[in-house]
């Protein structure tokens, strides 16, 4: 043992465990048996997930549109909050309003957008979205 580090040992004693699990005794734990019930994960830590999960729908959004690649920034981004909330398959069901945006049909956008499901359950945000769409500028 004394060749391996801290981090090495605690790793192969507590393992590594990517999802919440139940530690044996029913303590819901994350990572390398980090403790969620009597220490919740920092700021930073979140900040750290948050960054990997943007670069993932930023990702998707590329693979699944690449006519993506050519809208604006602030466009990009409002696609990309849209993929980070409803998942790649779920934007990839609002083909009207793809379509609208890859046209930059802002009306047709901001009407398809507004007709769904979606519209109704995220309050503010939607609006800043389409917004952000129709006028290219940050929210």
């Amino acid at each position: 043992m004394a060749a391996q580090t801290l981090v090495e040992a605690l790793i192969r004693d507590e393992g590594l465990v990517l999802r919440m699990y139940k530690d044996s005794v029913g303590v819901s734990s994350i990572g390398v048996g980090h403790n969620l019930e009597a220490k919740p994960i920092t700021p930073h830590a979140a900040y750290v997930i948050l960054a990997d999960d943007v670069a993932d729908a930023e990702q998707a959004v590329l693979r699944a549109l690449p006519w993506s690649r050519n809208l604006d920034g602030p466009r990009f981004e409002a696609l990309v909050n849209l993929a980070f909330n409803l998942g790649i398959g779920g934007l990839l069901d609002f083909k009207k309003a793809l379509a609208a945006i890859e046209r930059a049909d802002w009306p047709t956008m901001a009407r398809e957008l507004i007709d769904s499901k979606w519209y109704t359950q995220v309050g503010a945000r939607a609006d800043r979205i389409i917004k952000q769409f129709a006028t290219g500028t940050r929210q």
